[in-house]
């Protein structure tokens, strides 16, 4: 472009220079140095009505010619407008297949702007929502009538998902996972997870069935290995591995213990006869179970503030916190040091538990809440675990609003905090 301006500014100035010579020569300088002026202007004006012209017919013929930087100008223009229209076809067929993809897609997407009104959404939309054109401009929310719906897309936190029945088939469940990006803009992608749910339920109801079923089966052969123990002839003979059986039918009654308590979790709606637990109290007596386990062999330390107590289920939360307790007894080694807290501050109540035992590697901790799943299957074992324990843990502390956060290191030790909201507690005068 610099080449193009420099000569242009050199004709110019080459036309001045021949009129001025002309002009000494006739005696007329000013005169042609004025029709010189006139007729550069009168060019340029030519030059820019084509154009202009050309604009208005929409610039799909042939650019008007030109010459200088006129012509280069028009030459320039036809490229970008041919470049604009590659551009654009390009974009048109890039539209077509994300419309063609989305549309093969199973999960339902809806873009909504800074209002919640509808801009766009796919055929999967139509069928699990029940959208249909007309609908582009409304506000979802007051297409889907249902209240929790709404919160959820007020309230602008989407971290988690919400479920929720189909408006259409009441039948169906969805899931819906908002997702923000550019200026306000919201991408809604919902999902129908009725196989799943029903997939789910059918576990539920098959673990809680047979555990159920087990217990029979349990009940007779304790009822024979007591006969067994009673009688001094076998157990001269035998003692070792009936010992060994009454070990095996202890943890597996362990096993279908917490199984039935874990279905029960599952499956039972939250308690609606929830009291006030006296925590401080509570974790005394899991502080006296955890030292008579073991025996002397760890330093158990208790802080608990009396005056926070904790809306919630007894049996669940002593469930729970017992849990958690235990299990750092079983894996902190003889001499160890447990710290066991319980406070309040302005964000709720947390109840902390501290060992310098062995340690989880930080790639496991993720799963630690997984049913059956353990880091050591051998140590897990020879300790008399069930692999349950931290699956009651989060679904106690799912059922009462609170939070479970894992802190480990390997070979140094772990922490565990379980965050209680502030609805969750109330203080009382200290006794």
């Amino acid at each position: 472009m610099a080449n193009r301006w420099a000569e242009e500014i050199w004709r110019l100035v080459a036309v001045i220079v021949v009129m001025l010579l002309l002009g000494l020569l006739t005696g007329e300088t000013l005169m042609l140095l004025l029709l010189t002026v006139s007729g550069y202007l009168v060019w340029h004006l030519r030059h820019l009505y084509q154009l202009e012209r050309w604009f208005r017919q929409g610039g799909s013929s042939e650019p008007p010619e030109g010459d200088g930087i006129w012509g280069e100008l028009f030459n320039d223009l036809h490229r970008m407008r041919q470049r604009d229209r590659r551009n654009r076809r390009k974009m048109k067929k890039l539209f077509k297949r994300f419309q063609e993809t989305t549309a093969a897609m199973p999960d339902a997407m809806v873009i909504t702007a800074e209002q919640g009104e509808i801009e766009w959404f796919n055929a999967a939309a139509k069928r699990l929502l029940g959208l249909h054109k007309r609908d582009a401009g409304q506000r979802i929310d007051n297409l889907v009538r249902y209240p929790y719906f709404t919160h959820y897309m007020a309230s602008g936190n989407y971290s988690e998902t919400l479920q929720m029945a189909s408006p259409v088939d009441a039948s169906k469940t969805l899931r819906i996972r908002v997702v923000p990006y550019a200026k306000n803009q919201r991408l809604l992608v919902v999902r129908d997870v009725t196989r799943i749910q029903h997939l789910e339920q059918m576990r539920r109801d098959f673990v809680a069935n047979m555990s159920h079923e087990l217990r029979t089966p349990l009940t007779v052969i304790n009822g024979y290995l007591e006969a067994l123990e009673d009688n001094e002839v076998c157990m001269a003979e035998m003692e070792r591995p009936i010992n060994r059986m009454r070990e095996q039918s202890s943890r597996m009654q362990l096993i279908v213990n917490d199984l039935l308590f874990l279905s029960r979790l599952e499956n039972e709606p939250e308690s609606a006869t929830q009291q006030a637990v006296d925590v401080a109290q509570m974790l005394e007596g899991i502080k006296d179970e955890a030292e008579a386990m073991s025996g002397g062999q760890h330093t158990i330390n208790l802080h608990a503030d009396p005056t926070v107590t904790l809306q919630g289920d007894l049996g669940e939360l002593r469930s729970a916190f017992t849990n958690l307790v235990i299990n750092a007894v079983k894996y902190t080694p003889e001499g160890g040091k447990i710290e066991i807290e319980w406070f309040g501050d302005h964000e709720g109540a947390h109840f902390e538990i501290k060992d310098d035992g062995v340690g989880i590697p930080r790639e496991y901790i993720s799963r630690l809440t997984e049913r059956f799943y353990r880091v050591d299957m051998g140590r897990s074992r020879d300790s008399g675990g069930t692999g349950l324990g931290l699956a009651i843990v989060k679904h106690v502390l799912n059922r009462h609003a609170a939070d479970l956060h894992i802190e480990s290191t390997f070979g140094k030790g772990s922490r565990f905090n379980c965050d209680f909201p502030l609805e969750r507690i109330s203080l009382s005068e200290s006794s």
